[in-house]
């Protein structure tokens, strides 16, 4: 069964959704001759006109004004119809990306998650529904705030996304029509300089993200963790993954991902135990990490530990 990308546009009532999605079907990298089906479960201010695109007779509109009628049947049946090779999805904002997850058929995969924002209302929405704003912040690859207007705060929009996701890209369009890149510099949740570095447990997600993407900033530190070890018969004698299990969009998507750590003693140790780990990290080329530089955990010191209260930890 073959593999059905996803795209999937995350915002609240007209926070400029379909304005997106249509600057997206108009763009001439979109229009690869691939039919495309879009579903709507929202009905903005704004509609979709499939006559706007060269490409329009390739693109299929279905939509969606009841979560009860969000079924895998209905979005198994509207690909089938429409023969479509790719999906765009326009999600209701006040609606758990949960329950999208639930019914998303199995060879569909989401590509890429992107969220709309109004920055004179998105305040607001924090406010007074931050559950929503959280389950919509902390999945998504891009936050993009429109309607900006010259002096707005900026910074308090840029602080409300990194407390919830740290990986995300955030843009800012102006009303002229011109676009700016975040620049805010975030400090992380620990200090690299520190003698041993000590990594609470709900910053392990951080920690992997940050350490994998680059591993030269680890180099000769000293760090101390929790970790889920994991052992396996192919792996050394003296090797152990130190991890934790991570979530990323829902919990389906829930991954064990973790630090390849050398230790001779490593055969002593329980398989799926828990453990404070002490190691020094050094950045090295290995077949580990494809053949690229990657970090290496080579360990000091490692105590049994209480499994922590929270056990899955989220990349954000």
């Amino acid at each position: 069964m073959a593999t059905i990308p996803v795209y999937l546009f995350l915002g609240f009532l007209d926070s400029g959704k379909t304005k997106f999605m249509h600057d997206t079907l108009c763009d001439k990298r979109f229009q690869d001759g691939d039919k495309t089906l879009v579903v709507l479960c929202e009905e903005g201010e704004e509609e979709l006109d499939t006559s706007k695109y060269s490409g329009g007779r390739n693109v299929t509109i279905v939509t969606v004004e009841n979560k009860e009628d969000l079924t895998t049947k209905f979005l198994e049946s509207s690909l089938k119809k429409s023969r479509a090779e790719r999906v765009m999805i326009e999600y209701n904002g006040m609606w758990l990306l949960q329950d999208l997850a639930e019914v998303l058929p199995r060879n569909w995969q989401i590509y890429q998650i992107m969220m709309m924002a109004d920055s004179n209302t998105f305040d607001m929405y924090n406010n007074n529904m931050r559950q929503l704003v959280y389950d919509k912040i902390s999945v998504t690859e891009l936050v993009a705030f429109n309607r900006c207007k010259e002096g707005f705060d900026k910074q308090k929009l840029h602080t409300i996304v990194r407390a919830i996701n740290r990986r995300a890209d955030i843009i800012y369009e102006y009303t002229d029509g011109s676009v700016e890149n975040d620049d805010i510099v975030d400090p992380l949740p620990f200090d690299l300089n520190a003698d041993i570095v000590e990594i609470k447990d709900t910053d392990f997600g951080l920690l992997y993200l940050d350490a994998m993407d680059k591993p030269e900033n680890y180099d000769n530190k000293t760090l101390k963790f929790k970790a889920l070890v994991a052992r396996s018969n192919k792996l050394p004698k003296n090797a152990f993954i130190g991890g934790r299990f991570a979530m990323t969009c829902c919990v389906e998507d829930i991954r064990y991902v973790g630090f390849y750590c050398r230790w001779d003693k490593a055969d002593t140790l329980k398989n799926k135990g828990w453990y404070t780990v002490t190691a020094k990290v050094r950045a090295e080329k290995d077949r580990m990490f494809g053949g690229e530089v990657g970090p290496m955990f080579y360990v000091t010191d490692v105590v049994p530990a209480e499994k922590p209260q929270e056990e899955t930890v989220y990349f954000s």
